[in-house]
């Protein structure tokens, strides 16, 4: 069993940043932040943690560019509701898109969509914005974006250092806890806001 064990933590610790692009990818924040808290405990070497990181974010904003250029609507009807993601939100976030294009696409970026974030990439796609502008306002907004979330992250490190041995785990279940319900909360209460 120690053998079995051994082995797990030895392809973890070769496959970390693989590990990293594909958390960035499917559940970004939580695992941002997750990776500046390693980063500061010693896990990661933060340039190539870093690099993993956005582009994880990054090729998932162009995955769901690329769905919603090429079949949103059936998608959205079909499997909408799984994501939050309804007619009406695509509506709202089109009418506003049309006229703030760039700003929405920063605005979204920055601030993990307000709530919209997954409907504002797929109207992005469906009205064929500029792929070389919704690019560079990805990427550079990425890379404002993972810096943020990795330094909370890193703060939390520091935090965790001066809890007393006895108490660590608890400290990271709860604030793992914490952080994944306040982002969960958060959330919600962009996608119900009357923006």
């Amino acid at each position: 069993m120690h053998l079995i064990i051994e082995n797990i933590v030895a392809w973890f610790e070769a496959s970390k940043y693989i590990l990293l692009f594909l958390g960035a990818f499917f559940e970004g924040p939580a695992v941002m932040i997750g990776a500046g808290f390693l980063y500061q405990q010693g896990q990661f070497n933060f340039f190539q943690m870093y690099l993993c990181l956005v582009a994880g974010d990054f090729t998932a904003d162009v995955v769901w560019y690329v769905v919603g250029r090429f079949g949103a609507r059936s998608l959205i009807n079909n499997y909408g509701k799984f994501f939050n993601i309804t007619p009406e939100i695509i509506t709202k976030v089109e009418a506003r898109f049309k006229a703030y294009q760039d700003l929405i696409l920063w605005i979204s970026k920055l601030t993990m969509g307000f709530g919209f974030s997954l409907a504002t990439l797929l109207t992005a796609g469906m009205l064929k914005v500029n792929f070389k502008k919704y690019a560079f306002i990805n990427i550079v907004g990425g890379i404002i974006w993972v810096f943020v979330l990795v330094f909370v992250g890193f703060f939390f490190g520091n935090v965790y250092g001066l809890v007393a041995n006895e108490f660590k785990w608890l400290f990271v279940v709860g604030l793992a806890i914490l952080i994944y319900f306040a982002l969960k909360i958060v959330n919600r209460f962009l996608v119900n806001a009357k923006i």
